[in-house]
């Protein structure tokens, strides 16, 4: 059986689903979308399908952002978006949402977003038996008098059952005692009121107490049902029962009353003294909501208010109230509790969907936000206007019931508002009205639509001429009202050509800052005035571009000196033949009158402006009073009549000068002939000629030979000083000790040439002998300086024994034969004594030619012997030689040698011979003293 009931259920249940279905395609054609579900469905239930009524493909669903909204607090539904269901959230309680409702509707918005559009949607909620019919008391106490007739009636408390329809209370049966029945009455509500009627007398002696069972059942299937236990007392008798004043009491009243105010006070009465006479009030009836805001005083009958009311949540309430004696008699009246509305609630606006960002090229009427705008209240107090702040380029359209979209009003410009904080206000129309407001931020992107616009119409500078190369002429600049990389303004020169070549080989422009360079230096001369244009170009796509015209004037600077015209420069005539002797040449004759013409100098300047205002003025003349010149003429004209006296030829320097700073200026030279004929003055011109040439040339050999003469008694002086110094140094040194060199090599030998050496920062060591062959010159290694070495090299030769003096001389006799001059060691022309260093003659090796000089060369050879020979020095091998005859065979004699002792440390002896110079008298002979030591130690 139960099976069976359970079949029939499903049987409905997939009906009414059907139902529902059919209900919502039909709504759905007509843009409003209607379900029916049932009751206490799961959450994630399905509802109905969305897309498929609404026509909505599921990809687009996604994209677009659809989204339900529902205006409660709780979503009771959600959008399935990956199939396009509508689902359930939360669990629906239809007794909890619609309570005393035959139909409970529940509304809901579907908005997609992408396309700004909303769509309706109601669902009904089916109720299904979920409750059973319950009583608010289990146990019921009556009491009843004895003397109660038969037949009279007794109202039981109704049992309560949230459940609609079938589903509701649908009978009561009552069981437990024969002195009871049970009558159900149906009042003009359509409910079904129980009442206990009494069908057999009282009698307390007989029974004091009576229980009964009271069962409630609803229509369900399977039906439900609830009991409560009702326990008749029987009293003694009570003829009169209370009565109210009133059957119903109406009362209206505000919702803002406070709470703890009175709202009515019920009145009953009863004739009966005492106990029986004292009545009672009791709430009886009333929905759990009323009986939270409501109070009623047992004893005074007074109904106080303990909660506040809110007309938005309940409008009206019905009470039902019992006034009972205590003889168990009573009397029931109604309590009709209107709420009026009070302007309490202002309006609420939500922000369903808006853009944060808009193209300022949007077209008008571009939806940027969806708004929901409400009011709780009823009435005019509930009735909602809707505005937007001023000056801004919006405008509200209605959308759907209670929702608002915000469109652009025109086309907006970012360059005069790049933000917008939009205000949406709402008043109710109560009075006074309230009011509340919500702000939409929206910023605008940039377009770009602004070209670049620069500051100056028009650019002009100047720059002087010869400028260095990349100098800075000017700076262009150019703004954008544009945004980011729409206003990045980037410069370039227009394409163009100036004498042949292109303007970018003179002038360049500097992409980012809009400088503009000078490529190369301009000359006024040549370029005046430059005219170009520069382009700014923004970096939007596609680019926009404006041009500006810069004019380049070129200043003159006084770079060009005056040039002479006439009379014209010494030999420029010179192709002209024999004209080219005229040139420059005026005739003047002896009788011209004071400021007679003579000659006009003309010149020309290159520059400009005052740079080229020339002024002439007579800067040498051979006589200065005879002739003067325009200041700005340049006319040579006579200052005073010539006279006899005067000499016949003239020469004129004219200075001319320009205005510029500094001044330039240049000359011209004028030569003037005082003559009366042609004749004269070319007789003049030839005899002045003649010995012009003669006379020159003398003085300049002239000249020459007073220097020659000069620098020869000059190096005289310092011979003479040289010797006399040196002669002195040696005459207060020790005398040296005895001693030879021996076993120096051939290689240390030079020719006598090598005298040139002595002359440099060197140290020498020198052996002469009285054979000339045996003459030994020897160099330092690795000394460029004056101070002797202490100790020679390690690769130098110790010096021989004495026992072995003659074997070695013989092979430094071969070794010398053999032995190659050292060009190192010559003398240069020049640096030869007497007066043919200056003549011309072969450096290497050449002697003196004339008779002055070789007698010089022979004195100072014989002193240079004689000054050996005191210091006992060893020269050996031939007498006067001095080796001489290595080089230049044996006929060559010590006459013909120079003074080579300068600078030159004779071993064995403590004399040190200085240069002429004497820069290397201050060194000490302790020096050399050491070192003559180490080498007689080795």
């Amino acid at each position: 059986m139960c099976a069976a009931r359970e079949g029939r259920w499903g049987r409905r249940r997939r009906a009414l689903l059907l139902c529902c279905v059919l209900v919502a395609a039909w709504e759905a054609a007509w843009g409003q979308l209607r379900y029916s579900v049932p009751e206490e469905l799961p959450k994630g239930s399905f509802v109905g399908d969305v897309a498929k009524d609404l026509a909505l493909e599921l990809a687009a669903l996604r994209a677009r952002g659809a989204r339900v909204v529902s205006q409660g607090r709780t979503q009771y539904f959600a959008l399935h978006a990956n199939s396009g269901h509508l689902v359930t959230a939360e669990r629906i309680d239809r007794e909890q949402l619609c309570r005393m409702l035959e139909k409970c509707v529940l509304r809901c918005e579907l908005i997609v977003e992408g396309e700004m559009k909303v769509y309706a949607i109601e669902v009904e909620i089916m109720d299904i038996n979920d409750n059973a019919p319950s009583f608010k008391k289990v146990i019921v106490q009556e009491e009843m008098s004895e003397t109660t007739a038969v037949g009279s009636r007794f109202p039981l408390a109704e049992a309560q059952d949230p459940d609609v329809g079938s589903n509701s209370l649908q009978s009561y049966a009552l069981s437990g005692d024969e002195h009871f029945s049970l009558s159900v009455q149906a009042g003009a509500d359509g409910e079904k009121r129980p009442e206990l009627v009494l069908t057999k007398a009282l009698d307390r002696e007989e029974a004091a107490f009576h229980e009964l069972l009271l069962r409630a059942s609803d229509g369900g299937e399977p039906a439900r049902t609830g009991t409560a236990r009702i326990r008749v007392a029987v009293l003694d008798a009570n003829d009169n029962a209370p009565a109210f004043s009133q059957a119903v009491y109406t009362v209206r009243v505000p919702e803002y009353v406070p709470v703890g105010f009175t709202l009515l006070c019920v009145n009953a009465t009863d004739p009966d003294d005492g106990i029986n006479g004292e009545i009672k009030y009791y709430l009886k009836k009333g929905t759990d909501t009323a009986l939270e805001i409501f109070d009623l005083n047992p004893g005074t009958g007074e109904i106080r208010l303990v909660r506040n009311l809110d007309y938005e949540e309940w409008n009206s309430y019905e009470l039902e109230l019992q006034a009972r004696d205590g003889g168990g008699l009573f009397d029931t009246a109604k309590v009709l509790i209107s709420v009026t509305d009070v302007n309490d609630n202002a309006p609420e606006i939500s922000v369903r969907s808006a853009l944060s960002e808009i193209s300022e090229d949007a077209a008008p009427g571009t939806v940027v936000a969806l708004v929901h705008v409400q009011d709780r209240d009823s009435g005019g107090n509930g009735e909602v206007r809707c505005s937007l702040g001023e000056g801004v380029p919006f405008r509200l359209e209605r959308a759907l019931d209670d929702y608002y979209s915000v469109v652009t009003a025109r086309e907006l410009d970012r360059e005069q508002a790049s933000e917008y904080n939009v205000t949406v206000r709402a008043a109710d129309g109560g009075s006074p009205a309230l009011r509340s407001s919500a702000v939409l931020a929206l910023r605008v992107l940039d377009v770009n639509d602004n070209a670049p616009v620069f500051a100056e119409a028009r650019y002009s500078a100047r720059l002087p001429e010869n400028n260095a190369e990349g100098a800075l002429v000017l700076t262009v600049r150019a703004s954008d009202a544009d945004w980011g990389q729409n206003a990045r303004v980037r410069y370039r020169l227009r394409e163009g050509r100036l004498r042949g070549a292109p303007l970018s080989s003179y002038v360049s422009v500097q992409a980012e800052t809009g400088a503009l360079y000078a490529l190369r230096s301009f000359d006024y001369e040549e370029v005046r005035e430059l005219e170009l244009w520069v382009r700014a170009e923004d970096g939007g796509a596609p680019p926009l571009s404006s041009n500006v015209s810069v004019r380049l004037l070129i200043a003159d600077e006084n770079d060009n000196a005056p040039q002479v015209l006439y009379p014209p420069a010494p030999g420029a005539g010179a192709g002209a033949g024999a004209v080219s002797g005229w040139a420059g040449v005026e005739l003047a004759p002896r009788s011209a009158e004071p400021g007679a013409l003579v000659a006009k100098v003309v010149a020309v300047d290159a520059d400009a402006g005052q740079n080229a205002w020339l002024s002439y003025e007579l800067a040498k003349a051979t006589e200065p009073g005879l002739f003067r010149v325009g200041l700005h003429s340049g006319e040579v004209r006579t200052a005073r009549s010539p006279m006899a006296r005067d000499a016949a030829r003239h020469s004129l320097v004219v200075l001319v000068k320009d205005r510029g700073r500094p001044a330039l200026s240049a000359t011209a030279t004028l030569t003037v002939v005082l003559a009366e004929s042609v004749a004269e003055l070319l007789s003049e011109l030839g005899s002045a000629a003649a010995p012009a040439e003669p006379a020159g040339s003398l003085t300049r050999w002239l000249v020459l030979a007073v220097a020659a003469v000069s620098c020869l008694f000059l190096a005289f002086l310092l011979l003479l000083l040289a010797l006399r110094l040196r002669r002195w140094r040696r005459s207060r040194l020790p005398p040296p000790p005895s001693g030879t060199l021996r076993g120096v090599p051939a290689s240390h030998f030079v020719g006598i040439d090598g005298v040139r050496a002595f002359l440099r920062s060197y140290s020498h060591d020198v052996s002469l002998t009285a054979d000339s062959r045996k003459s030994q010159l020897r160099c330092a290694p690795g000394s460029c300086c004056d101070t002797l070495p202490a100790r020679p090299p390690p690769d130098e030769p110790t010096p021989l024994r004495g026992e072995h003096a003659a074997a070695q001389r013989a092979a430094d006799t071969d070794a010398l034969t053999q032995a190659q001059p050292n060009p190192d060691w010559r003398f240069s022309q020049t640096q030869r004594p007497g007066t043919s260093g200056s003549q011309n003659g072969e450096e290497g090796g050449a002697w003196p030619s004339n008779q002055f000089d070789t007698e010089m060369l022979q004195a100072m050879i014989l002193a240079s012997a004689n000054e050996a020979a005191d210091a006992n020095a060893t020269l050996g091998g031939g007498t006067g030689t001095m080796g001489l005859s290595a080089r230049y065979g044996p006929q060559f004699t010590l006459q013909h040698v120079p003074d080579y002792r300068q600078n030159v440390y004779i071993p064995g002896s403590t004399a040190t011979l200085s240069n002429a110079a004497g820069k290397r008298d201050a060194k000490p002979s302790g020096g050399n003293k050491k070192k003559s030591g180490k080498k007689e130690k080795k």
